[in-house]
């Protein structure tokens, strides 16, 4: 249990800045020149067959945000490369926010490791979670041969069902932004992250909060859970499929906004608002931004979609919204 929580701790913690790549100063273009262009390269992007918006107004820059998804399925395919074409034809692009981390960072989460990983002294899960949920719980950890997953933290046992039990296990990463990133390296066009996480801040956020903190995060890795190994592909080919709202309900993609680092309470505000005000910002440039960015952070009520509607963009795209229930 300690390996894995190290990794996916110290994931977050050292991932390294993408470097600024320089551009080569493309010849400027008349507006007629950069109206075609756009047009040409929201064409090529669209063929990839992810969810992507461009969003545009009259005398200013022109965007498209590409929503993506961390994991798929190992078999799982889309077409990559004609994302890759639409970001070497980009002026910029944005990327996720990227952590900071020092030695005495890592040194204190694998210090500290036994307070991330376990409920304090003489608790159990069914100290912090409901009948119902400790019910569920029990059921799918009916095949365990100890009793030891009573003690690991709520974070903790999320990260296991989720695993073991939702088919991340056998997924791999989608990698949008990797390609997208590949591209514009090798085209020589600026990138950017929309914003730095202090390595101290997330270890503290982990310590720090209460085991409650992390209840309805593992409440999501349930239902997961038990909708068993098909949660992970079910949520990728809705992505494939540009059913945004579908995406979002799904228990994987829940489950990811309400556990750490998005479901905390002081991490999850401030990744949110680095990506509206790094895309409100982008949008007064001119010339083609391309943002890769967390569907869900784009497609949520009141998201980054919903508030550039609200400022009178023109937003272009898949339906992002869910239909209204009832009659």
């Amino acid at each position: 249990m300690k390996a894995r929580l190290v990794a996916v701790s110290a994931a977050v913690l050292i991932a390294a800045a993408a470097p600024v790549a320089s551009s080569a100063g493309s010849p400027p273009l008349s507006q007629e020149e950069t109206a075609t262009r756009v047009d040409e390269v929201v064409v090529t992007a669209r063929r990839a067959g992810a969810p992507m918006w461009t969003v545009r107004r009259d005398g200013e820059g022109v965007m498209i945000l590409v929503g993506a998804i961390e994991e798929a399925p190992r078999d799982f395919e889309w077409r990559a490369q004609a994302l890759e074409e639409a970001a070497a034809r980009s002026d910029r692009i944005l990327f996720p926010q990227r952590g900071r981390a020092s030695p005495a960072d890592v040194l204190r989460l694998m210090w500290r490791i036994r307070t991330i990983g376990w409920l304090p002294e003489g608790a159990t899960t069914a100290d912090y979670l409901t009948p119902e949920d400790q019910a569920r719980l029990e059921a799918l950890m009916a095949d365990e041969k100890t009793d030891q997953w009573r003690r690991y933290s709520l974070l903790m046992l999320a990260i296991d069902l989720f695993k073991d039990k939702a088919g991340e296990k056998d997924a791999r990463p989608v990698g949008a932004d990797d390609a997208v990133r590949r591209a514009a390296r090798k085209a020589r066009v600026p990138i950017r992250s929309v914003g730095v996480v202090r390595g101290a801040d997330l270890v503290e956020s982990l310590i720090s909060a209460p085991p409650q903190t992390h209840r309805e995060c593992l409440r999501a890795a349930l239902s997961a859970a038990e909708l068993g190994p098909e949660a992970v592909r079910l949520r990728a080919e809705a992505w494939r499929g540009l059913r945004v709202a579908e995406v979002l309900a799904s228990p994987v993609d829940q489950a990811v906004d309400r556990c750490w680092p998005w479901g905390d309470p002081q991490i999850g505000p401030q990744l949110r608002t680095e990506w509206t005000d790094a895309i409100a910002q982008a949008l007064t440039q001119p010339g083609l931004t391309m943002a890769v960015a967390p569907l869900r952070r784009l497609a949520e009520p009141g998201g980054v979609l919903d508030a550039l509607e609200a400022q009178g963009f023109e937003v272009d795209g898949p339906q992002w919204k869910a239909a209204p229930s009832g009659g």
